[in-house]
């Protein structure tokens, strides 16, 4: 298995988990630690000028570009500009030279202001020709350029600012102390402009397509691990583009044959000793996540799903660290009321527990409902989550 990073705007390949030193300044909070930090491990230059790094240790500020060598989070520090940097203390890197504007390519600099106007109007119409005459580049100079600076396509950059956007506006609107939007309110809002187009977009990015779901998974390589946790033994199955199932069982030999029956016709094989680092990264973070010192799980994920099923899934994401809703509630964030019963066969059918917390939805009455690997785990994961929350 050979995870991929992705580019640093797209949170759904994010790796990072939150491993945040205590130490770190509220600048960090300010400045979004998590984005920052993911743009530094991908020396994301279509970043610089936005914000500046700071390494503790050497005593020295860069640009998220910088090529050398990432130091580790713990001794990182985020400003906003070099005057932040330099007030702690720090003197600027040879390398990369954060006070120098004169050696950011030019047309570099068009690409990153093309990105932050992309960011502003995700929700419009913007066509290959509009973002061409906007940075002064042909449409064929645009796309190597933009490939080259940012690591994807112009539309691809678009896609994942949309899908941003969607998951904002699921879990809160994009201005704070907003109320949620519905799902299909989303859709149009955050620019697809139909479900076809962001399951199209889902489908491509985060999960299986729906070619490879009709098939059982064929032509998908599948590797496995165990482990031990909190909740008793855990198989996580992974394929190059993410997680594609985490479930707890008994033992090693049902759980093998609960990933083939769900993935019938994929090429499943024990995962390498000693496993790949992104895969010991998210294993990692799951036991964070279970021991109450994670709340936010954010995993890249490659899964098995229907159009319906995803769009239950994507809300399941935006319900909060520590809350519950009932299946009524999330049929109705759906935009579908009447699908209550559809909804709980929806968490029924999840592969991929915690990642997506189907644990999180109750019956109207309070009680449990269902959870496919038992009631007992259900009440364990909401009475942790709602300590965890209660304590902070």
């Amino acid at each position: 298995m050979s995870p991929k990073r992705g580019f640093a705007y797209f949170e759904g390949m994010d790796m990072t988990n939150n491993a945040v030193a205590l130490q770190n300044r509220d600048m960090d909070a300010e400045l979004d630690a998590e984005r920052c930090w993911e743009a530094v491990l991908d020396r994301d230059a279509a970043r610089d000028g936005e914000f500046y790094y700071g390494v503790m240790t050497t005593g020295v500020y860069c640009r998220p570009g910088c090529p050398a060598r990432t130091a580790k989070r713990a001794n990182v520090r985020f400003y906003r500009t070099p005057a932040e940097a330099e007030r702690d203390g720090l003197r600027p890197c040879r390398r990369c030279r954060p006070l120098d504007a004169n050696g950011m390519d030019p047309s570099r600099e068009r690409i990153i202001a093309l990105c932050r106007y992309i960011e502003r109007n995700a929700d419009a119409a913007l066509t290959l020709p509009d973002l061409s005459r906007r940075a002064g580049l042909s449409p064929y100079h645009l796309q190597r350029k933009f490939k080259a600076v940012v690591g994807a396509s112009p539309k691809q950059f678009l896609d994942v600012c949309r899908l941003e956007n969607f998951k904002s506006l699921l879990r809160g609107g994009k201005g704070r102390g907003q109320a949620p939007t519905d799902i299909t309110g989303a859709i149009f809002e955050a620019g697809f402009g139909s479900l076809s187009r962001l399951y199209e977009r889902v489908g491509t990015e985060l999960g299986m397509t729906p070619m490879e779901y009709r098939a059982g998974g064929l032509g998908v390589e599948i590797t496995y691990g165990t482990a031990r946790t909190a909740l008793g033994l855990m198989m996580v199955g992974a394929t190059d583009r993410g997680l594609c199932f985490l479930e707890f069982g008994e033992s090693e030999l049902q759980l093998r044959d609960a990933l083939r029956a769900e993935y019938p016709a994929a090429r499943v094989e024990r995962m390498p000793d000693p496993a790949p680092e992104p895969f010991r990264q998210w294993m990692e973070a799951l036991n964070r996540h279970l021991e109450g010192n994670q709340p936010d799980l954010r995993l890249p994920l490659h899964i098995r799903a229907t159009a319906f099923q995803m769009k239950v899934w994507l809300y399941l994401q935006s319900i909060p660290y520590g809350a519950v809703k009932s299946y009524e509630e999330v049929a109705h964030g759906i935009g579908q009321p009447a699908a209550a019963r559809a909804v709980a066969r929806a968490c029924a059918s999840n592969s991929v527990a915690l990642a997506i917390p189907c644990h999180r939805v109750i019956r109207a009455t309070g009680e449990l409902g269902g959870y496919r690997w038992g009631l007992e785990r259900k009440r364990v994961l909401i009475d942790q989550e709602r300590r965890v929350t209660s304590a902070r």
